[in-house]
């Protein structure tokens, strides 16, 4: 389980005496307690990644702002943060393996129109969940349904 591997590489960070990754994973195992505790359930593996994946995308967020100051050791410090977190997430897709992904629902769901969009993502997110940038995925899928 996901959760355990967390937590495993959370002790050996410890052990290590690797003080900034334990600091981020202190931080994704405090997110995933925080979710448990509001809904009161013991979060499964996709739930997890789900909390990964918000948690990455809100350090690409904070890495354009800081850039936008000029703060580029707040946005290294971001960025470091972010390989620490996709150390837990799936593989990264290719560019071409989305663009089939995105291909593949469109014609699964016989959407023909941007009205449809909300079919197609509701396909495509489960599948690429963690492994793809889901506003970039949505770009695409916006991209296919107009053109």
């Amino acid at each position: 389980m996901l959760k355990k591997q967390i937590q495993d590489e959370m002790k050996a960070a410890m052990k290590g005496g690797a003080k900034d990754r334990l600091g981020v994973i202190r931080l994704i195992m405090a997110a995933v307690k925080q979710r448990e505790v509001d809904e009161r359930i013991e979060l499964n593996d996709d739930q997890i990644l789900a909390v990964l994946d918000k948690m990455v995308k809100q350090r690409r967020d904070s890495i354009r702002q800081y850039e936008d100051a000029g703060r580029q050791d707040l946005a290294d410090k971001e960025q470091y943060e972010i390989t620490v977190l996709q150390e837990f997430l799936p593989e990264a897709m290719s560019e071409a393996e989305i663009e089939q992904a995105v291909a593949q629902a469109i014609a699964d769901s016989g959407a023909a129109s941007m009205q449809d969009m909300g079919k197609v993502m509701g396909k495509l997110k489960p599948m690429l969940q963690g492994r793809a940038d889901m506003g970039a995925v949505s770009g695409m899928v916006k991209k296919a349904l107009a053109g």
